[in-house]
């Protein structure tokens, strides 16, 4: 008699399937964790923006609040002005739309003169996920009140440029 050395096909097929079956039920939970993350992470930067516009609006309050996302950031060297405050990361502050984004997400930073004032006095600031339901599940905005705003994302959603806009999303607790 011959001693059979190694694994049957079947084996082999057995152990495949089985692999093929974790890896059906991972992949799912992967992608959510992913999409999560990258949820937080607009969130982190939705704050971080907030605060750097607050630093802004005490930097350059004959300006008020930067009416551009690149006026926070700033290419390394930075020497801070009015359009380049080097107070965020300048990956953050390129983070717009038709860039390729941070964390899965564009955003957007726009100040506004309310009421008649002689320098932007509020604030607006948008996140929108890169693709909606992949990338991530929610669109994210803020204003000058440090409220954070969001609702469900839809294809094709943009970061919300007005004030109007933002007021419309449900405020997260």
């Amino acid at each position: 008699m011959r001693l059979q050395k190694g694994f049957s096909l079947i084996e082999l097929l057995i152990v495949v399937a089985i692999i093929l079956i974790i890896a059906a039920i991972a992949i799912p939970n992967l992608l959510r964790s992913k999409m999560a993350a990258n949820e937080a992470s607009a969130v982190g930067s939705i704050h971080a923006l907030t605060n750097a516009e607050n630093l802004y609006l005490e930097t350059y309050p004959t300006v008020g609040f930067a009416t551009q996302l690149t006026y926070l950031g700033g290419v390394d060297p930075c020497t801070a002005t009015s359009i380049n405050a080097c107070i965020i990361d300048n990956f953050l502050a390129t983070a717009a739309p038709g860039t390729t984004g941070k964390s899965g997400y564009v955003f957007l930073a726009t100040g506004v003169i309310v009421g008649g004032a002689a320098y932007n006095n509020e604030f607006v600031l948008g996140a929108a996920p890169m693709a909606a339901q992949k990338t991530g599940s929610r669109d994210f905005c803020g204003m000058s009140d440090a409220a954070l705003h969001s609702q469900v994302a839809s294809l094709g959603d943009v970061p919300v440029s007005t004030v109007a806009n933002c007021e419309t999303y449900p405020v997260i607790q």
